[in-house]
């Protein structure tokens, strides 16, 4: 069965876009510094192994406004995999390219796994990844952490309800000191333990 598997960039304290957030600026105020480490997606080393193993995924669970920001990926997020784009209300157009609207969670785990076949499932967003841990559908989270401090805009786990979630370390990627400070970044992968 696929996995379905959380990658998101964060900060050291939490947050996953600066203030300020919009269609103009996707990242809000400062969000793009916790991009940089993308930059060396395409050289051999820890991040362009996790790079890679994102885009070998075979289907995408994103939340809405994600999606949105991200400019609908065109309707392409990587090699026209398919993309479950989770929402409380289904938009009126006609969904773009391999995108599909999906209004309940587990349904939206089911379509991407069996979509995904013996892949694995990116999901992209916050709030897709809160929706699918309260749903018990995330399998993994692998968090890119940033050593910066933006201080305050969107938090990846600000609205979970007060449940402890165990997690278990699975692995740990780190780029080397030598590196530049801009491109720094801890790979972090976590199972979440099922009761």
């Amino acid at each position: 069965m696929a996995i379905i598997r959380l990658y998101m960039t964060m900060s050291l304290d939490g947050y996953v876009a600066g203030p300020d957030d919009s269609a103009d600026a996707p990242l809000g105020i400062g969000g793009f510094r916790l991009f940089d480490w993308l930059d060396r997606r395409a050289e051999p080393g820890p991040s362009g192994q996790v790079f890679n193993e994102a885009m070998s995924t075979r289907a995408v669970v994103s939340g809405r406004r994600t999606y949105e920001l991200a400019g609908r990926w065109q309707g392409d997020h990587h090699d026209g995999v398919p993309i479950f784009m989770l929402t409380h209300d289904v938009p009126d157009d006609p969904p773009p390219g391999s995108v599909r609207y999906v209004t309940d969670v587990v349904e939206c785990a089911e379509q991407a796994r069996a979509a995904a076949g013996d892949g694995d499932v990116m999901v992209h967003g916050a709030g897709a990844a809160q929706a699918l841990l309260r749903a018990g559908q995330l399998d993994e989270l692998e968090l890119h952490v940033v050593p910066v401090l933006l201080g305050q805009g969107r938090r990846l786990f600000d609205n979970l309800p007060a449940e402890r979630v165990e997690l278990d370390l699975v692995r740990r990627l780190s780029t080397p000191d030598t590196e530049a400070p801009a491109q720094r970044v801890t790979h972090l992968r976590y199972r979440v333990r099922r009761p």
